[in-house]
């Protein structure tokens, strides 16, 4: 029996003048205790599809042309507003894409997760204290009573999740939406939120609407899938049936768009760039109304590294690890004590005038590119950027064509150039930050996180392109993540990085064949492991 049953669903929006066409004709239905994975690249329409079953997107923008949605016996699309409200939370629940933007930084986390029971049930403060502390520990919180009193901002990404899963469970509901539940997680903790999700669905006998564009977590999760492309479903049917046997020219897109187990072999002998022997950072911990130091927090410890041209090195590890301190103390831009060698060179007593010109050999592409490219400025502006700090370039037509030539490398249009960053994709403005480290033709670039929540055919674009710029620049890559996937297709050497330490590090052919470390083993199982979570 289904429990939700969409049919030609249509959804458009008004943007100005203009209709934007966003969910077309889209038709499927979602069995009791059955789970649903809604799959596709960014902007498919999976959020809208998903958000238009809880008539949750904004009445005086939004059109349906055509459709209907049936939650049990009732149509939602004709539901009273009181209906809809009395199935929003207590019927129908969702989880949201992130958790932080999700949740209300101003409340402490018993008020949010009470809010729900509260409303619906209508319990006094003392049973919903009750209940949210059963089910912070359901969704297994650590110290919860001192839990209740937090706010957002004092959890980390893992313990966001679980608050918002606990959110939605407060009343029960028969279906569960879960909107890329575990986008940009580390693999350990997205494994324990997939078994997490899959434990409650047993317990509660949820349905569940899995949206995603993580065929990993697909495989591992659901019993039918829906492929979209463009606002239209292209292809439904069982899990093993569509990945097996794919029959449109787009699932089969996705599914060859998905990281290969290609370990990178290890480089020749190649001339050193950059070295640290017992690299260390520390970071002092500030007490009393004087704020005297108490102590310090180490962040990272005793890191030895060797990174040599043309080769990539890859650093592993879980949020927290000292991943990125450890690549902010390598381009000198935190203190820390230990030698760093860059080309030969001792810098680790340079003054700001002495790091200033090796600044353009030394380059770092950030996590987030929205964050790390300047709103106000062209795209033109900010790859100009760099050329001016370091006086490249005799004159502006000089730099424009310098500028022209690296956005050409990227693979990106000459027409870009006087467009600002709110009007690219994600996948578009990673290319771009590339291309304004590329332009200062460095020797090495650290790359923190660079394919962190991207689609995965974005991301193997963006693989293959640095890869691509390596061969031909000879460059040296130090590739922070926590995606082991990813590390695995492109690394030569790669360091397992814990609480601030190297547990594990040599060539990738040899560790990833044969894991020695427990932490090592740990994360490897956590992204490798396919083998799907019984329902």
């Amino acid at each position: 029996m289904s429990i939700i049953d969409v049919k030609d669903l249509s959804v458009s929006f008004r943007v100005g003048k203009k209709i934007i066409e966003a969910v077309k004709n889209v038709s499927f239905h979602i069995d009791e205790g059955e789970t649903f994975a809604l799959v596709g690249e960014s902007g498919a329409g999976k959020s809208v599809t998903a958000l238009s079953i809880m008539k949750l997107l904004p009445e005086w923008k939004t059109l349906f042309p055509s459709g209907s949605i049936h939650f049990r016996d009732i149509d939602i699309m004709d539901a009273p507003e009181e209906s809809l409200r009395s199935i929003r939370g207590n019927g129908i629940s969702m989880i949201f894409q992130e958790p932080m933007t999700s949740l209300n930084p101003l409340h402490t986390i018993e008020k949010q997760v009470s809010e729900g029971l509260m409303l619906h049930q209508q319990v006094s403060s003392e049973e919903a204290r009750s209940r949210v502390i059963e089910l912070l520990s359901l969704v297994q919180l650590t110290d919860v009573e001192n839990r209740l009193s937090s706010f957002p901002h004092q959890l980390s990404g893992g313990q966001r999740q679980r608050v918002m899963i606990a959110m939605a469970l407060a009343n029960n509901p028969s279906l569960l939406i879960a909107d890329e539940p575990t986008t940009a997680l580390d693999v350990t903790i997205q494994a324990e939120i997939l078994e997490l999700l899959r434990d409650l669905q047993r317990k509660f006998q949820m349905s569940m609407l899995l949206i995603t564009h993580d065929l990993f977590v697909v495989r591992k999760m659901s019993d039918r899938v829906a492929i979209m492309q463009h606002g239209h479903i292209v292809e439904t049917g069982h899990l093993n049936e569509v990945f097996d046997t794919p029959k449109h020219s787009y699932t089969k897109y996705l599914l060859a768009s998905e990281l290969k187990d290609n370990v990178a072999t290890e480089k020749d002998e190649a001339a050193p760039i950059v070295k640290t022997e017992d690299l260390s950072v520390s970071f002092p911990i500030y007490k009393g109304v004087f704020k005297k130091i108490k102590g310090y927090v180490n962040a990272v410890k005793n890191v030895s590294v060797n990174i040599k041209e043309g080769q990539t090195v890859g650093l592993v590890g879980e949020s927290g690890s000292g991943k990125t301190t450890f690549g902010l103390a390598l381009l000198r831009l935190l203190s820390s004590k230990g030698k760093i060698e860059f080309k030969g060179q001792d810098i680790q007593t340079f003054q700001n005038n002495e790091m200033r010109p090796l600044r353009r050999e030394m380059q770092i592409i950030f996590q987030d590119p929205f964050a790390s490219l300047n709103p106000r400025l062209t795209i033109a502006q900010i790859i100009e950027e760099g050329l001016r700090v370091h006086s490249i370039g005799t004159s502006k037509i000089d730099r424009e064509d310098m500028i022209s030539k690296s956005l050409e490398e990227v693979g990106l249009e000459q027409d870009m150039l006087t467009r600002y960053p709110h009007e690219f994709s994600g996948g578009q403005r990673q290319r771009i930050c590339i291309a304004r480290a590329l332009i200062l033709k460095p020797k090495l670039l650290i790359l923190d996180e660079p394919t962190s929540a991207l689609d995965m055919s974005i991301q193997t674009q963006v693989l293959e392109l640095l890869r691509e710029l390596q061969k031909r620049y000879n460059l040296a890559y130090l590739f922070i993540s926590h995606d082991l996937r990813v590390v695995r297709a492109l690394s030569n050497e790669i360091l397992v990085i814990k609480d601030g330490e190297i547990v594990e590090y040599g060539p990738s052919d040899k560790i990833f064949a044969n894991p020695g470390h427990p932490y090592t083993i740990k994360l490897f199982k956590a992204a490798f492991d396919e083998t799907p979570i019984a329902s």
